[in-house]
């Protein structure tokens, strides 16, 4: 396995018509994760990934790593964002094989952006 990588949550996304004072989607999601995420996972929560009107929102992303973004999401799905941190830490480049990708990633991948120390 490789090195450690970062899941980021964004918590301040919300839903077109919800009640300004209701829990944020992106909030409930990054709770539910908490204990759900194999080692060598770190979950970071941060705010908004400009991505408001795609539901809540994730990155992947680690050293040498390509990184992704994901939309559409729900804190109901967080056992399908696990699979999909898992799969992509299993990796060393970041990049996992799209059949090998949870569903719910192959269908709302938002981002693909190349590790800083890429090269031509």
């Amino acid at each position: 396995m490789g090195e450690t990588v970062e899941l980021l949550v964004c918590v301040t996304c919300k839903r077109a018509g919800m009640d300004p004072g209701a829990p944020r989607p992106g909030a409930q999601l990054a709770r539910a994760l908490v204990g759900a995420l194999p080692e060598g996972i770190t979950l970071r929560e941060t705010e908004c990934l400009s991505n408001c009107s795609r539901g809540c929102t994730v990155a992947l992303r680690g050293a040498g790593r390509w990184t992704y973004v994901y939309g559409d999401l729900s804190p109901e799905q967080a056992a399908i964002v696990a699979e999909g941190a898992a799969r992509y830490r299993a990796t060393t480049d970041g990049l996992v094989p799209w059949r090998e990708r949870p569903e719910h990633f192959r269908k709302h991948c938002i981002a693909r952006i190349p590790p800083m120390e890429a090269t031509e």
